[in-house]
């Protein structure tokens, strides 16, 4: 059976209002709150959609869920690539339906991401040192036992149950100028940034994602997809190539998105720190690269209200503690120097 995205080469903002459809009551609804100091940082009001506080912690439910729960009634179980949240959303939804569901991960995730997976009832597997060698596995399910593969972001239906926090953030303030959006496969960026500037075609969307292995941002600036090495990050869940054949994701982010904005491990590491100290809220590096680019002074100053999108908390907390109190981390061959928060 061919993964949901060779279903259909066309996406439209009927999709995503069918989606609000599907998810209604399980996968949408979360907060959307004023960050006082981030707003003083900015000189407006900066907003945070906390997706961290979906039932599986992350954004990722949505898109996973209204694409599992529209599988055929015969679909016998489930497969994908995941760097973490994608797969304990197909998890998840799997578990809801009663299907077999087999995520594939590279030994770039954190333990605690795989364990998540495990404890919603999937099998995991680990495949090699990237995204992509995870993709090859998943894909050779689908051959061998008859799973539909449904992909992390060139997914009509993924793509569309992500895109409803787009009409969610405008619902709410539909004085909006600015959103920025944490920039991967491109899933969510391009679903996010279509939704939007249906309702405000002026409203500006920035994807932020790392400087090292950022994909979708070299891909958008050749103009056509690219592969980059995936390396460890504190933004984990950002990693991973968009595939040579991609035909959802990246046309959408190519389209919609007004600019995309690299930030350093650095960067990353101040921005959790902030939104702990400042907030009290726990999330992931990847949750966090709007904010690393405001207060790194990577974006202009906006012209009214900002928004962006808190999108998971299943972190290692070790390495979360460590960032918390300063110390060095180590990702790889790289080291992210210490740091105390205010210091």
């Amino acid at each position: 059976m061919p993964g949901i995205s060779e279903m259909s080469m066309d996406f439209s903002l009927a999709d995503i209002l069918a989606a609000r459809q599907v998810i209604r009551g399980v996968a949408d609804g979360t907060p959307f709150v004023p960050s006082p100091f981030m707003s003083a940082v900015c000189g407006q009001d900066f907003l945070l959609k906390l997706e961290n506080m979906q039932p599986i912690g992350a954004f990722k439910l949505r898109g996973a869920y209204n694409a599992v729960m529209s599988l055929p009634e015969d679909a016998g179980g489930v497969t994908c690539c995941s760097t973490g949240n994608h797969g304990r959303g197909v998890a998840y939804a799997a578990a809801k339906r009663g299907i077999r569901a087999v995520i594939c991960m590279s030994t770039l995730v954190p333990q605690a991401k795989v364990d998540g997976i495990k404890a919603l009832g999937a099998e995991v597997m680990i495949c090699g040192n990237s995204q992509d060698e995870a993709l090859v596995e998943s894909q050779r399910l689908v051959e061998s036992d008859g799973l539909v593969d449904i992909s992390p972001f060139d997914d009509a239906r993924v793509i569309a149950g992500q895109g409803t926090i787009g009409f969610e953030m405008l619902e709410a303030r539909p004085d909006l100028d600015t959103i920025l959006v944490p920039l991967s496969g491109g899933g969510l960026a391009g679903g996010v940034a279509l939704a939007a500037k249906s309702i405000n075609p002026k409203v500006r969307i920035i994807g932020i994602t790392m400087d090292r292995g950022a994909s979708m941002h070299a891909s958008i600036a050749a103009g056509h997809p690219v592969d980059v090495e995936e390396v460890p990050s504190l933004a984990d869940s950002l990693g991973g190539g968009i595939g040579d054949d991609n035909m959802l994701s990246f046309p959408l982010c190519k389209a919609h998105l007004d600019d995309s904005v690299l930030v350093s491990e650095e960067d990353i590491r101040d921005a959790m720190q902030t939104l702990f100290f400042e907030d009290r809220i726990v999330a992931e590096g990847s949750s966090v690269v709007g904010l690393a680019a405001v207060l790194a002074g990577k974006l202009p100053k906006p012209d009214g209200p900002v928004g962006t999108i808190i999108t998971g908390r299943n972190l290692n907390m070790d390495m979360f503690a460590k960032i918390i109190a300063g110390e060095d981390i180590q990702l790889g061959d790289v080291t992210v120097k210490g740091k105390r928060y205010g210091a």
